[in-house]
């Protein structure tokens, strides 16, 4: 019998244990990453909102490519908002702001300001005479000027929306025509909307412009008061407090008999 060439079959043995591979470093990624996930989640949870928005505007817009606002740098403009947390500090700022004007003693008491449901409300209160607004005319006095330009300047900083409104006492006029005190509430208002704007104030800052003649009066119990004669800057909240209610608006009319001097 021939003899018969031993058949010899090569099995090639698998590599050796995993921790000679590479595979640990992907798992050992994926759990570095999960980890950095959960403390970044941690610090936002104890955060301030303003924080929060600033991150979530990041997501919004990582390129930067948004509405700038009161910063050079890029962004959503959100966190740089003064919001209802916020409105007291804004207050204190254009206080210590107004206070270092020249002219502030002259005027002192006739400027309030207070937050209310809307927003900061910054009142203009006039003097028997005329002290920010030129008796019975929607031109605005020196002292009328420097303030509205003082209250330009921290307010452009600013993205929140702001309100104009124009206000009269309920003295009636001797003269009766046409022009009365609702025109004259609402040119008062207006003249102050269009020198801060010319003074710089961004274009589409200020969302609305209200002439209320004698129908909200500051001093109710004295209707002819000169300090109802007043301009009424407002600063509104970007978003209302939770439960705010808002200011009461009189129904306008279409014509006043009175006028103001």
């Amino acid at each position: 019998m021939a003899d018969v060439a031993p058949i010899i079959v090569k099995k090639k043995k698998a590599g050796h244990g995993g921790h000679h591979g590479g595979a640990w470093k992907v798992a050992y990624a994926d759990f570095v990453t999960a980890m950095m996930a959960l403390f970044i989640v941690l610090w936002l949870m104890n955060s301030s909102d303003q924080v929060k928005k600033a991150v979530g505007g990041y997501f919004k817009d990582p390129a930067g490519t948004g509405k700038l606002v009161g910063s050079a740098l890029a962004g959503s403009g959100e966190s740089l908002s003064v919001a209802k947390d916020d409105m007291e500090k804004l207050k204190e700022k254009i206080e210590s702001a107004i206070k270092a004007m020249p002219k502030f003693e002259q005027f002192k008491d006739n400027l309030e300001m207070t937050i209310t449901g809307e927003g900061l409300r910054l009142e203009l209160l006039e003097s028997e005479h005329g002290m920010f607004f030129v008796s019975g005319s929607p031109a605005p006095t020196d002292s009328g000027k420097e303030l509205l330009e003082k209250l330009e300047k921290e307010l452009a900083k600013l993205p929140n929306p702001i309100v104009i409104e124009g206000h009269t006492d309920a003295k009636p006029f001797s003269n009766k025509g046409s022009y009365s005190n609702w025109e004259l509430s609402a040119d008062r208002a207006n003249a102050a909307r269009r020198l801060m704007q010319d003074l710089g104030l961004p274009e589409g800052r200020i969302c609305q412009v209200r002439g209320f003649a004698d129908q909200n009066l500051h001093d109710p119990t004295d209707p002819e008061s000169p300090k109802n004669r007043r301009v009424s800057v407002i600063v509104q909240y970007q978003e209302p407090p939770p439960g705010a209610k808002p200011e009461a608006k009189p129904d306008a009319k279409a014509e006043h008999a009175g006028d103001h001097k």
